[in-house]
């Protein structure tokens, strides 16, 4: 019936028909493979089921056969192959237990221009060179849980929709709009254009605390790498660099920082009450 899911037994791990989804964990073979498709990996119902929704067309799935009760609804919409598989095959195929059993290659949409994606918001983070894919994954379930408008990443960060951030941020990469700076030299002049008041995250004490900075009608918050923080570049940049103050006790035992993304968590609850 047109419409309907087209289920498609395989068996052999090297079917060429299997292609997206090989060996999810090699980064940098993940990379090429995608970027070339214009392909992205979702894995687990209510995932994909996020992924379907936001808008993103799919190219296959891949699943244990007692994954496709539970997405019928959503199968028998698509026309797309559901490829089924035992545990062993996609095991094989993925190059790692599938335990959620269900995965789906979605096409990528062309990416918004931060100007698109910074209308009418009011608190937007800033990512700038996280290379982390957990971690960005975490910061925007963190935004999104919390009540940010935006996230802009600046040209090296890590992609949202490589399948570790989308998988840490349950989903939250969908439900939160982000945009691509073109140029880090230049990026942040967008953001002021568009009248955001610019505040550094770092963890230098000597700066404003974060609940005490200057909070305009728009704000954007600016997260640095995980290893350095921000440049000193972005930090001469901003309006005001802020920080999250430590305990007394915590700085006596050597512990200065948070890191990356529970100094987000933090800085997103002040920053969507400020």
């Amino acid at each position: 019936m047109e419409g309907m899911a087209r289920l498609v037994p395989v068996t052999d791990p090297a079917d060429p028909r299997l292609a997206d989804y090989v060996s999810l964990r090699d980064v940098n073979l993940r990379k090429s493979l995608e970027a070339e498709h214009g392909l992205f990996i979702a894995e687990g119902e209510k995932v994909i089921r996020r992924a379907a929704r936001t808008g993103f067309p799919p190219r296959s799935f891949l699943m244990a056969e007692r994954r496709v009760a539970p997405l019928a609804d959503l199968l028998d919409g698509l026309d797309a192959p559901v490829y089924v598989a035992d545990d062993a095959t996609v095991e094989a195929v993925a190059g790692f237990p599938v335990h959620r059993g269900a995965l789906a290659s979605m096409r990528r949409l062309p990416p918004p221009p931060v100007p698109e994606v910074l209308a009418g918001a009011r608190r937007v983070l800033v990512l700038e060179d996280l290379v982390d894919h957990a971690n960005v994954g975490a910061i925007f379930r963190c935004a999104a849980a919390l009540g940010v408008d935006a996230v802009v990443l600046s040209p090296r960060c890590a992609d949202p929709l490589y399948r570790r951030s989308i998988k840490v941020s349950m989903g939250a990469v969908f439900a939160v709009p982000y945009a691509r700076m073109t140029g880090w030299h230049d990026g942040l002049a967008v953001l002021r254009d568009a009248g955001f008041t610019l505040l550094a995250l770092t963890p230098d004490q000597a700066a404003v605390p974060l609940d005490e900075a200057p909070a305009g009608e728009r704000v954007a918050l600016l997260l640095g790498s995980e290893g350095d923080g921000l440049t000193s570049r972005w930090l001469a940049e901003a309006d005001a660099p802020v920080c999250i103050p430590m305990s007394a006790g915590a700085m006596a035992n050597g512990v200065d920082s948070l890191n990356v993304v529970a100094a987000a968590a933090i800085a997103c609850h002040a920053l969507t009450r400020s």
